[in-house]
Parts: C-alpha cells; structure tokens; sequence
C-alpha cells in the first residue's frame, strides 16, 4: 500500500471572557438554572435587534493580535442558516469573508523542533444552545443560557500533520488565550472547544484526501486519542480498497471509537449573507494599536526568558509556563532565590504533585510565592535540610502558615554546630562497629547506614553535608 501522509486542521471555539452576551445584555453565567439567562435577541423573538458588545470586539481583536493574525479596518457579520433545536432564530450570526483576523500563525515544538502553523482565520461569532438529553426516554430539553455567549472561532491551516501536534497546537492556544486574558479555556465547562478535521493522501500528493470532521473532544487527551483512532480508522478503509465518506462524526469516550452523526455540510450549504440588522465593523489604527497594548509577554517570550535570564532547560521552561498562573508564580519565586533552578526543582515536584491530588488551581493554594521563595532560602542558608522542608512544605499548604512560624513551633532548625555533630558521630560510630568496618572494607553502602543513624539520632535536622564529612573524618582518623 502507498504511504500515506495525515492531514488535520482545527476549528477551536473560545468562548470570550465578558460579563453579557455578545448580542444583549443577558448574563453570562456557567452552570446557571436552564433558561434563567435568555431575553427575546437570545430567543429570536420578531424585531428584536442585536446590539453588538464592544468588549467582546476588543477581546476578540486582542486575540487575533497574539496569533499574529492581521487585523482588516473592516469586517462584517454573516448569518449562518441552520435549522437545529438549540437555534431558536434558525441561524447563527457569525462571520464568513470578512473576518475580524486572517493569515497568522503559531509555533510549536515537535521533537525539539519549532513548527510553525498557519491560522487561516479568526472570527467573532454567537454560541448555539445546549440539548439535554433525557435519560428516561427519546426526549430532549433545550437550555438557550448558552445562546448569544461570544466566541471566537480560530481556523488553523491544514498543516498539522499528527495527533500529537494537533494536541501540542491545542494546549499553546489556550495558553495564548490565558496569557492574553481573553478566556479562562476551560474544557470541562465549554469555554475551549475544538473540531478537528482530518484526512489522509498519498505521500507527495498535492490534493487532499476525503476529510471526516470529528466533534465533541472535551479534553487534550481525548483531542489526541479522537484523531489516532480516526487515523487508523481511515488507513483501514484506504487499504481495503473502499472510499473515505465526508463525514461528521463524534468521539466517544466510553468506546474510544468515533460515531457518524450526519454527512458533512460544505459552506455552500449554510447560505451565508451579510447581517441586515448589524453594521459593519470599522475600526482605526488607534483602535487596533490600544489593543495590541494590551497583550502581556506571551507563553513562547516567557519559555525564552526563563531559559537565557534563569538558565532552566527548555523542558522545565516549557512546564512552569503552561499557564499564566503558574509561570508568574515561579517568575516571582525565582526572583528571590539565589538558584531559580531550586524553584523550578520545588514548583514542578512537590507543589505541582500537590496540586495535582488536591485538584487545584496554583492561585487557590496558600503558599504563596514569597513564602516558597523563603523556604527555599532556608534550605540554601542551612537553616533546615531539604528533607525538613518537604514536610514544612506540606504543613504551610495544609495551614497556610510561614516555613519560620512552622520551624519555631516544631523546633526544626536544622543543627550545623560541628562540634554537636562530632559528639553524635562518636556515639554513632562506637555503637556500629561493624558498620564501620565494613565501610573500611570497601562497601560504600555502609556510610548511608551510618547517615541514616546520624539523621535518626538527631530527628533528621542534622546537616547532611557536615555529617558526611565528619563521619569520614573520625572513620579516617581511626575513631
């Protein structure tokens, strides 16, 4: 069989960060009571007009800037005709021709390459409603909270060439959009959504293969696992001989299989025209440069710095500055320690375990940066040992209390007195004199034991550099 090369575009939907409706000024509010949020522009009722929110322009502008897209001094909105019970007016008001961006791009790294890849278009567009299927019968109850909730919509060129970029594109959007505060992205509430259209065509072929279009990936991992299946879906039907049917279909995560839902529509299909009851969208240069302001330094500036300001390996780079959240909090770490690689070492083990099996947030946490960066400086002064400040670390998440008020309270102080430390040395050494001449018989197993006693004897707050070397010390002079 001819080799054949994968070819996936995405179609993410933001949902925008603003208080109203893009449209009216119904609430925007997650998890609200169905249908408590909806007004007669949300419900289509006959001459009610929609308003476009200005902030939700703003936002949307901010993010087609941080995508390098070029932003046109003019754009229009289009109604997309549809007919499905969760589109009350039986079109969605979006944009076609006109986009608010076009033509930028955004940089991954495959295999410790950059790649680059192309964004056709970002458009403001309206949300649909949501159905709720009844679990008791063939039945389905339509909440409208969701309709007139602003998105945008950002269409990626056709230039993902596996499952594993399509995640790896997937997971740099939403730190773009997190960095920009333009969504908080999250998955499991909606505000990130993403389609994915994939095909497959002869190695070297120009033209593309049949595509499907694959919906309802609610998370990175199921993105990922959605387009592998897809994949070896498509090369199975390829290689028996048979033609791929342009599909949409939707994953399910039970079965780890996509479902066909309906054949898929073309452009043509929705018979897009401009929106009678909206005005073009004009904008100034002043307008799109106050925008541009806007956007902070950006996850890939940021991986940059904390590589040539910190001297972090890219890979640590590339985990603290997976949100914005977390990048600042080792940024102000960093800044007041005298090894930022001892705060990266601290964030990406012991707080991000914590946060993972607490399922937090790293602003919901007590310790704050500060407070890290004062522990860490414990450690670095010889105050504590490393593994009291383990356990400091998780009594200050679990209190909220400072490394110097736990240590106080617990008598934590970490001894460097050399001669205290002789003393116990001594007493280690007479009680263990196998253990020594063993040591002295070559196994080297033998000094951890004798440490280990050392830590014991003094409630692990000895200073594990100076036991070491005292207890070499007395072993060499014939103690």
């Amino acid at each position: 069989m001819t080799a054949l090369e994968t070819v996936i575009g995405l179609e993410v939907h933001v949902e925008l960060g603003t208080k109203t409706k893009i449209f009216c000024s119904c609430a925007v509010e997650f998890g609200a009571p169905p249908n408590s949020h909806v007004c007669p522009v949300c419900l289509g009722s006959p001459g009610a007009l929609p308003v476009l929110n200005e902030q939700a322009l703003a936002l949307g502008i901010r993010a087609a800037l941080a995508l390098n897209c070029s932003v046109p001094a003019q754009s229009k909105f289009d109604r997309k005709n549809y007919f499905y019970p969760d589109s009350p007016k039986a079109y969605q008001i979006s944009q076609y021709d006109e986009p608010i961006g076009q033509h930028g791009f955004i940089e991954i790294a495959v295999g410790g390459e950059k790649k680059r890849i192309g964004i056709t278009r970002v458009h403001l567009e309206e949300d649909a409603g949501k159905l709720n299927h009844s679990p008791y019968g063939d039945v389905s109850f339509v909440d409208l909270n969701r309709v007139g909730i602003p998105l945008i919509e950002i269409v990626s060129e056709p230039d993902i060439r596996s499952a594993e970029e399509a995640r790896l594109y997937l997971e740099e959007i939403r730190s773009i959009m997190q960095y920009c505060l333009v969504s908080e992205c999250r998955m499991e509430e909606g505000s990130l959504r993403c389609d994915a259209n994939i095909s497959l065509r002869p190695v070297g072929q120009r033209e593309f293969g049949t595509k499907t279009e694959i919906k309802n990936m609610n998370s990175f991992r199921n993105v990922q696992r959605g387009l592998e299946y897809e994949q070896e879906r498509q090369t199975g039907i390829l290689a028996r001989g048979e033609n791929i049917a342009q599909q949409t279909l939707r994953w399910d995560e039970a079965t780890g299989t996509t479902l066909v839902m309906r054949s898929k529509e073309d452009a043509h299909d929705y018979r897009y025209f401009p929106d009678p009851d909206l005005p073009r969208i004009v904008l100034s240069a002043a307008y799109i440069d106050a925008r541009r302001d806007e956007i902070p330094e950006l996850p890939a500036q940021m991986r940059e710095r904390f590589e040539r300001e910190y001297g972090l390996p890219a890979y640590d780079a590339g985990v603290l500055t997976a949100s914005r959240g977390l990048a600042e909090y080792f940024d102000q770490t960093a800044q007041r320690v005298r090894d930022p690689k001892s705060a990266s070492n601290w964030i990406m083990g012991e707080l991000l375990a914590y946060l993972k099996a607490a399922m937090l947030e790293i602003d919901e946490i007590h310790v704050t940066p500060f407070a890290l960066a004062d522990l860490i400086r414990l450690i670095e002064d010889g105050t504590i040992s490393a593994k009291i400040a383990k356990t400091l670390l998780k009594d200050m998440l679990d209190s909220g209390k400072d490394a110097k008020t736990l240590i106080a309270e617990q008598g934590l102080i970490q001894i460097s007195d050399e001669g205290e430390l002789r003393a116990i040395a001594l007493r280690v050494l007479a009680a263990n004199p196998k253990t020594v001449d063993d040591y002295r018989a070559g196994k080297e197993k033998a000094l951890g034991s004798l440490v280990g006693q050392m830590m014991k004897e003094t409630r692990g707050k000895a200073n594990p550099q100076i036991v070491n070397r005292v207890i070499l010390e007395l072993i060499a002079g014939g103690e």
